[in-house]
C-alpha cells in the first residue's frame, strides 16, 4: 500500500507544482508584459466579453500562456518523477491529468486552433520532458 499512497502523494504534489509554475508565469505575463490586457480582463465576468478579450490578445500574450503550459508541465513532471523512482506512472497521470485540464480551459474559451494544438502538445511533452531530466540526473 505504501508505494501506491507514494505514487498519489507525488501525483499530487505535480499537479500542484504545475499549477503554481503556469500561475505565476500567465501572472507574469498578464501584468508584466502586456498589462493594458490584464487591465482590459479586470472585473470582467461575462463570458462573451472574456471571448471578445480572448480574441483580440495580442499574439505575444497567447504564446506566454504555452510557455506557462510547457514550463508548468516541465516543473511538476519533473517532481512527480523524483518523488515516484523508478516508477513512470505517476508522471503520466500527470501528463493526462494537464492535457485534459487544457482541453477544459480550451473548451471554455474557444480559442484559435493553433493555439490547441500548441497547448495539447506543450502539456504533455512538457510533462514527459520534466520526468525524462528527472530520470537522468
Amino acid at each position: 500500500m505504501r508505494p501506491a499512497l507514494k505514487s498519489i502523494g507525488s501525483l499530487m504534489a505535480g499537479l500542484v507544482v504545475a499549477g503554481a509554475v503556469m500561475m505565476l508565469i500567465e501572472f507574469l505575463n498578464g501584468r508584466v508584459l502586456y498589462p493594458e490586457l490584464a487591465k482590459a480582463a479586470e472585473g470582467v465576468t461575462d463570458q462573451e466579453a472574456v471571448r471578445r478579450i480572448f480574441a483580440t490578445a495580442p499574439l505575444g500574450a497567447l504564446l506566454g500562456v504555452v510557455a506557462a503550459c510547457g514550463l508548468g508541465g516541465l516543473a511538476g513532471g519533473w517532481l512527480t518523477a523524483r518523488l515516484t523512482r523508478p516508477l513512470q506512472g505517476p508522471a503520466l497521470a500527470l501528463a493526462a491529468l494537464l492535457t485534459l485540464a487544457g482541453v477544459g480551459n480550451n473548451l471554455m474559451l474557444p480559442p484559435p486552433l493553433w493555439f490547441w494544438i500548441a497547448t495539447l502538445i506543450a502539456l504533455p511533452a512538457g510533462t514527459l520532458l520534466g520526468a525524462r531530466l528527472a530520470r537522468a540526473r
